[in-house]
């Protein structure tokens, strides 16, 4: 008798919290340097109405642009960040631009560095999510040696991984 009142008091503690936790409306990633590279930043999501406002700011970068991506795991343990895997693609659509409407959900394109290799973006997203069975939460970002060319399978052909952060729930 008492371990089902017990049991009964912790089911109705953990629904209680599960009704009151709130999705995410804000989320960081933080960059760290593959081996033998410099580039770091940080990278914030916002929820803004519908879309999600993606503010980069990245330094170390050779001067251009470079292939900017959300990759399918949340593991940058790896040298040269392979193991976050290629790029977060839940609907299974074809690489493309972050503008075109069949595009993988982790397709940022490119993050332009100036003469000193500091890089600054801001872009808003319609088809990334903070929450849901989309969610890029729990994903890492990447950022490419090259460009990302927009239409190369599955890739956009960027190259290697110069930073990889793993994208986190932030303080509101």
């Amino acid at each position: 008798m008492k371990m089902k009142f017990l049991l009964g008091l912790f089911t109705l503690g953990l629904g209680v919290c599960l009704a009151n936790a709130q999705e995410p409306t804000k989320a960081i990633a933080v960059l760290h340097p593959t081996a033998g590279n410099n580039v770091t930043g940080s990278v914030t999501f916002t929820q803004s109405g519908e879309a999600v406002k993606v503010v980069a700011d990245i330094t170390g970068l050779t001067p251009g642009k470079h292939g900017f991506h959300i990759h399918e795991f949340g593991d940058c343990s790896s040298s040269d960040g392979s193991s976050a895997g290629g790029h977060f693609n839940p609907t299974h659509k074809q690489h493309g631009a972050p503008d075109a409407s069949d595009r993988h959900a982790g397709d940022l394109g490119n993050i332009e560095a100036d003469a000193s290799g500091k890089a600054h973006l801001e872009w808003s997203d319609k088809v990334m999510k903070l929450s849901g069975a989309d969610s890029i939460v729990g994903h890492a970002v990447i950022v490419h040696e090259k460009a990302d060319d927009l239409k190369t399978q599955p890739t956009g052909n960027a190259g290697g991984r110069l930073a990889c952060g793993v994208i986190g729930v932030a303080k509101p």
